[in-house]
């Protein structure tokens, strides 16, 4: 089994902030493999999915960002999960908008998701980050993160991530992270590859 955990903010106040991007990744996969909705348990909302014959488990802390190590905690204490049976999905705002990375362990960068589940369960588990991009300016991201994406970016790129990494999640569960970003990468290629404009005839 696996816990896939995806960070963000509840309500619909936040629902299409990009500090929520790990909601909106975790609600694609539940809506690709058909999942009953989502229930209350753990501190967040809890679905149950077989993804490729296997049972995992998805989870959306409802403790604010913030706090987000009560939920996963818990989770994890019931279920017996192991740190590095345990991925979870958030905004990266040191990665350009729509470049996702995997790694497993390391620092929290100031994520405070992270920083608050660290302490809890240790470091040792999976992170998928997801690129939103960065203000330019330190004193500016929070307000940033806490914007909605524009309806532009959800066509051009947030929707269609998120469907990829919905599709592929199963080569990262089965213990293959570099197959799984490759193969989201070589889905969104035709995307993000927009041919240069054509220049009128004179």
């Amino acid at each position: 089994m696996r816990l896939v955990v995806g960070l963000g903010n509840p309500g619909s106040r936040y629902a299409r902030n990009r500090h929520n991007i790990g909601f909106m990744v975790v609600d694609a996969i539940a809506r690709l493999y058909g999942l009953p909705a989502f229930r209350n348990r753990f501190r967040g909302e809890v679905a149950e999915a077989l993804i490729e014959g296997q049972r995992r488990i998805l989870l959306k802390p409802q403790t604010f960002m913030n706090e987000s190590g009560q939920s996963v905690a818990e989770a994890a204490r019931f279920f017996k999960f192991a740190p590095e049976e345990i991925v979870v999905i958030h905004d990266e705002i040191d990665l350009r908008p729509g470049k996702l990375r995997v790694k497993r362990g390391g620092g929290n960068a100031g994520h405070n998701g992270l920083r608050s589940i660290d302490p809890l369960i240790g470091s040792d588990y999976w992170r998928v980050r997801i690129g939103v991009g960065h203000p330019g300016i330190k004193e500016l991201v929070q307000p940033y993160v806490l914007q909605n994406f524009s309806p532009e970016e959800v066509t051009d790129w947030v929707a269609p991530l998120a469907a990829a990494v919905a599709e592929t999640i199963p080569l990262l569960l089965a213990g293959a992270p570099d197959a799984f970003m490759s193969e989201v990468a070589r889905r969104l290629a035709p995307a993000q590859e927009k041919p240069a404009a054509t220049p009128l005839a004179q």
